[in-house]
């Protein structure tokens, strides 16, 4: 767990809250003796974990058992786990306790502050990584709903057909230039393969062969079909300028193309890109 390696504590875990409840449940273990802790859960307002989620700001106890600091419906599993010193760090999204994370010694000890200071680190680490999910899940959707209004569009009016289609591309960009930040290889499974449904492979008969783009050569191209500048894209995608145009030379070379706008059509031509 990245809270352990973060902060040398031999014992971490921590859950997500589930949603639309007051209720945390305890998922994921490292350092575990023991099975007490697995599954438990944990309500707002209850333990130190509860306490944490309730005041949404981190919680700590030297001695779990004899802290006058928390209520204490789980004393049990917790002395079965052997925890003595332990924090609790909320997880807030957007103004919300998504989860807590905890880090805990089997000695009742005061936690230093270099050891708080990375606990804390590690679930605004997490914060973010929910972030970014959220964010793929909400434009996985909104391509989806893009894609299937493009494709009822083409057999009507062609200008409402080609914004339908311009949304896609740029749903399409946006998806591509997410998918690296995305540390769940799932998720970001999920969101390539929605962008291979965005951009249907195109028909190959034995005379040609298919032009294979690297994935960062793709990416950039998806910038720049959407309308992004060379700039724009490197801010988009986390890279310099620099490193974008030679990407970009690099498509346009396997592509064929002598031009960026050439480079796209055959990128579209190719089923590279919607």
């Amino acid at each position: 767990m990245r809270l352990r390696n973060a902060t040398g504590l031999p014992v971490a875990f921590g859950g997500l809250v589930e949603p639309g409840r007051q209720r945390m449940r305890i998922s994921e273990f490292s350092g575990a003796a023991g099975l007490a802790l697995r599954g438990l859960a944990v309500t707002s307002g209850n333990g130190l974990g509860g306490k944490a989620v309730a005041l949404a700001r981190p919680c700590a106890v030297t001695d779990y058992s004899l802290s006058r600091q928390i209520s204490h419906e789980y004393d049990a599993a917790v002395a079965e786990e052997g925890l003595r010193s332990v924090v609790a760090i909320p997880v807030v999204v957007r103004r919300r306790v998504r989860g807590v994370l905890y880090g805990a010694l089997r000695t009742a000890q005061p936690l230093g502050e270099r050891t708080l200071t990375a606990a804390v680190q590690a679930a605004r680490d997490l914060e973010q990584a929910l972030v970014v999910q959220d964010e793929a899940r909400d434009l996985l959707a909104a391509a989806e709903a893009r894609a299937a209004a493009a494709g009822a569009g083409r057999g009507g009016g062609g200008g409402e057909a080609s914004a339908s289609w311009e949304q896609v591309r740029e749903a399409h960009a946006a998806l591509r230039a997410l998918a690296p930040r995305i540390a769940d290889p799932v998720l970001r499974g999920e969101l390539l393969d929605a962008c291979g449904m965005l951009a249907p492979a195109a028909p190959w008969g034995p005379e040609r062969q298919p032009v294979v783009l690297a994935p960062r050569e793709l990416d950039v191209l998806a910038c720049v079909a959407a309308g992004a500048t060379n700039a724009a894209a490197a801010e988009r995608l986390g890279l310099r300028a620099e490193t974008v145009k030679g990407y970009l030379r690099s498509a346009m070379r396997r592509l064929g193309a002598r031009t960026r706008g050439e480079a796209v059509v055959a990128a579209r031509r190719a089923g590279l890109l919607p």
